[in-house]
């Protein structure tokens, strides 16, 4: 018989989140992850309702999983325990940098010199969707901040999040 783990959490599981003390950092993080989101759009095949595009929580961060690129793939990685930013290719082959405070417009200079120096030419639209005021990539300045506490802390929430609708899922798949 497999013994299961238990299906609780803690209060130390759900640590503090206030938005006003990583609300900078909240903005540049999305901004970011629109940027990977982008890539991936740019060569995964459309499946539908876009299933194609979202990141995926994981033991240590976000992943884009494997986004294929010609004979090979590559999948781009957030890891908040480490604030590191990395892809990594079918080939083996890795491009990594340290994540800190930069602005939208740094970090997506250096993700797209990094696809290029894998030869992953990717070619996105640079405007952010779904934000008032929005600034293309290329050119925002304005968000820059990259707090590593609140970051861990809010992947650490959507860790709990990812666990509860995975356990949710498959009790209604059980019915």
């Amino acid at each position: 018989m497999i013994e299961r783990q238990p299906n609780h959490s803690t209060s130390g599981d759900w640590p503090d989140l206030p938005l006003a003390a990583w609300a900078d950092s909240c903005a540049t993080l999305h901004l970011w992850t629109q940027v990977v989101g982008k890539i991936r759009l740019a060569h995964a095949p459309m499946v539908n309702h876009w299933w194609q595009v979202p990141l995926y929580v994981t033991s240590r961060g976000l992943t884009t999983s494997p986004i294929p690129y010609g004979a090979k793939s590559f999948q781009i990685d957030f890891d908040f325990i480490d604030h590191k930013f990395e892809i990594r290719t079918s080939h083996g082959e890795i491009e990594a940098f340290a994540l800190g405070p930069r602005s939208v417009a740094d970090f997506y200079g250096e993700v797209m010199g990094r696809l290029r120096g894998l030869g992953l030419e990717t070619k996105i639209w640079t405007m952010p969707v779904e934000i008032d005021g929005a600034i293309p990539f290329e050119q925002d300045r304005e968000h820059a901040s990259y707090d590593p506490q609140y970051v861990n802390r809010f992947w650490r929430i959507l860790v709990q999040v990812d666990r509860l609708f995975t356990l949710s899922r498959a009790q209604s798949s059980a019915r």
